[in-house]
């Protein structure tokens, strides 16, 4: 997503700020992306840039772990708006940022500044970060088991259903059997009728 954060210290009239001050507005701004975009799916990492350029200023890189996720966060959010702008998101093919990373920065001493060309990442706080993604992972554990229970839910239905099916089919299997003994006896009573009247007719004959 490009240009989302706006770091108060490029503001057009510059303002002074403590690093506190500094620390507590991105750590506010970094926790509600955070929490909105793992509606989407599991997040895998979020990095910020820090950079000044126009192509990298405020720039923000989400990693989720399966790629349907990012699809659809992509879809959704390029019709969204933070802070009164809109979103403009792209798909990305890069699967690690460790390449795209100044190490410089890292190390403290990159000489271009805001201006590199390689990617300063803007650091949460630990605690902020830990936080966000020990929920993430309570959230999906407790998401798997009423999904896992639900599915067993529904295959005990299932087996209820067959098992009456089979129980339906047994009692109709049995109400015809009852049925076809009833008609070969009925059919056996008039032969035997049939039998008895013969015999009648024949000693009438001759005697």
């Amino acid at each position: 997503m490009g240009n989302v954060y706006q770091n108060p210290m490029y503001i057009t009239v510059p303002v002074s700020y403590t690093n506190e001050q500094l620390q507590e507005h991105f750590d506010l701004f970094f926790e509600d992306l955070f929490i909105e975009l793992a509606k989407f799916g599991e997040i895998e990492e979020l990095n910020v840039c820090d950079n000044v350029g126009d192509h990298l200023v405020g720039n923000v890189y989400i990693r989720f772990r399966y790629e349907e996720d990012a699809q659809k966060a992509s879809e959704n959010l390029n019709d969204r708006f933070y802070a009164g702008k809109p979103l403009y998101c792209e798909l990305s093919p890069v699967m690690d940022f460790k390449e795209s990373c100044c190490r410089q920065y890292d190390n403290g001493d990159c000489t271009r500044g805001g201006f590199c060309n390689f990617m300063h990442l803007k650091k949460v706080s630990k605690h902020l970060k830990r936080e966000l993604f020990d929920s993430q992972k309570k959230y999906l554990k407790i998401k798997r088991q009423k999904e896992e229970a639900n599915k067993r839910l529904e295959k005990d239905k299932l087996r209820v259903s067959e098992c009456q099916g089979v129980v339906k089919e047994k009692r109709c299997n049995d109400k015809n059997r009852k049925y076809s003994n009833l008609e070969m006896r009925n059919s056996l009573s008039q032969s035997d009728g049939d039998v008895n009247e013969r015999e009648h007719d024949k000693r009438r004959k001759y005697s």
